[in-house]
């Protein structure tokens, strides 16, 4: 198995279950009235959800595995739903979008201020008159104790591929250099019992609404609401953060 097939694996294991989030898009998409792009797609959890219901959706992920998961998916299903490699921070798309969609906290993925402005000046380009760019974030900061980033006891995310059976446990939440760490504990056992076991981590930028609007407002963009994604055992509760085009 090559390591972009297995990344698939983890990221299907890891992410394809969460459904805390779905009632956002889905009446996002419904209000949008035009075509929406997802930036971070991942394998289409959420694009191929919006194209069952009839929205016509491009998916745009830095990871070519998960493009063309996500364009195998589609096609098998019938659904208008595509996708392509591309990066948040210059996206080279055709058309206009009447929604754009940053989920699962996609944008504090990101190093810096400089490279976030980067982004949302992006999203600014490929946005249509009238539109909404929708981002979601784990809004607060670890120290200040805020509500939603307690992991509590949960049970591991488990998905079986081929025979092989994979478990993802969500282990740790920490502050760690101004960044959110999140640390998850991989094993995959084998079809004859063999076991292997490895720490994944993903860090943030701690970042809140307030922060984001303000620089927002430098890339000709400014606030149009919120929203809010419920805590859950195995994800934080996010805050979707909406922007439109002042120009």
């Amino acid at each position: 198995m090559s390591a972009g097939e297995e990344a698939v694996i983890w990221h299907d294991v890891e992410n394809g279950a969460y459904d805390a989030d779905l009632d956002v898009w889905r009446e996002l998409a419904e209000g949008a009235g035009g075509p929406i792009i997802e930036v971070g797609c991942g394998t289409g959890r959420i694009a191929l959800d919006l194209a069952k219901r009839g929205h016509h959706v491009l998916g745009v992920d830095i990871e070519p595995e998960f493009v063309r998961a996500l364009r195998d998916r589609a096609g098998r299903r019938g659904l208008d739903a595509n996708a392509s490699v591309g990066d948040v921070r210059d996206l080279r798309v055709e058309g206009e979008f009447a929604l754009v969609i940053v989920p699962m906290q996609t944008i504090q993925i990101l190093d810096s201020e400089d490279e976030r402005r980067d982004a949302l000046e992006s999203m600014r380009r490929v946005l249509a008159p009238r539109g909404l760019i929708a981002l979601a974030i784990v809004a607060g900061d670890l120290g200040a104790g805020a509500p939603g980033f307690e992991l509590g006891r949960p049970l591991p995310d488990v998905g079986e591929y081929g025979g092989y059976v994979y478990s993802s446990l969500p282990t740790e939440l920490r502050a760690e250099d101004g960044r959110i760490v999140i640390s998850r504990l991989r094993q995959v056992v084998t079809p004859d019992g063999d076991l292997t076991e490895e720490l994944s981590e993903l860090a943030l930028a701690v970042l809140d609404a307030e922060s984001l609007q303000s620089e927002a407002l430098e890339a000709s963009l400014r606030a149009a609401g919120r929203l809010e994604i419920p805590h859950t055992d195995l994800h934080v509760a996010s805050t979707v953060v909406l922007l439109e085009s002042f120009e």
